[in-house]
């Protein structure tokens, strides 16, 4: 059974079940569990239990996006009130999430879309869910994002979910010893950085699966971000 994403309702547990009742909310715990049916028999552990007061959508798609972009700011530098983070593929759902859990830790973003079209629209969205600095993707690396970035403090981390040659334009505006985590690849294409960007400027390059992070977490810690997430959800910080 396909799906990797969904809520469920608890309708009937075992005797010997004592973490979760009728009427809970629960979770898959790791991938592959099918979500794609009506009911389900499981043992208890193979599903987390999240919050039941905040929207079914919200609940069913807590544990892929918002999770990424939660691990995203937390596990890969040591970010400070005022520093900046630069994003390609801001206009995602884990990119949003990103923006908006950024500005309540008071940190900046730089925000790359692909151009397109109607590409002044998604710049305005990102604008409207907190973004301070938003661009397209033929911007980067222009003499004019450069005198942007020379006002900036140095920007030690970015986030790729695109690839190609925007990763390029990206690790040329980082500083020295950034980290630049691939967590996705939406253009199809290799991440390829010139060997004198990663000699010259000592560059990390990491990538994440939000799945394989779920495998060796533990429950407690799972089920920690799952409530902070929640609890963003639930007083409209995260949309």
């Amino acid at each position: 059974v396909g799906g990797n994403e969904g809520v469920a309702i608890v309708t009937e547990v075992g005797p010997n079940v004592k973490d979760l009742q009728i009427n809970d909310w629960v979770i898959p715990a790791s991938p592959g569990f099918g979500t794609w049916r009506e009911n389900h028999v499981v043992e208890s552990k193979e599903v987390l239990k999240v919050p039941n007061d905040i929207p079914a959508v919200y609940a069913s798609t807590i544990a892929v996006n918002p999770a990424t972009a939660y691990r995203l700011l937390r596990d890969f530098a040591t970010l400070k009130p005022g520093d900046y983070i630069m994003q390609n593929g801001a206009n995602s759902m884990v990119g949003l999430a990103v923006i908006q859990m950024a500005r309540e830790m008071n940190i900046k973003t730089i925000n790359i879309v692909r151009d397109r079209p109607d590409v002044s629209e998604t710049l305005e969205l990102l604008s409207n869910y907190g973004g301070n600095i938003n661009v397209p993707s033929s911007y980067v690396g222009t003499p004019g994002f450069k005198e942007i970035l020379a006002e900036l403090p140095d920007i030690k981390l970015g986030f790729n979910c695109v690839g190609g040659d925007i990763v390029v334009d990206m690790a040329r505006s980082l500083t020295t010893g950034a980290t630049i985590v691939t967590y996705g690849g939406m253009s199809k294409k290799p991440v390829e950085i010139p060997n004198d960007i990663l000699t010259n400027k000592k560059l990390n390059l990491q990538g994440f699966w939000v799945s394989e992070w779920n495998e060796k977490a533990k429950k407690e810690e799972r089920s920690a971000m799952l409530e902070d997430i929640a609890n963003m959800i639930k007083s409209k910080k995260l949309s």
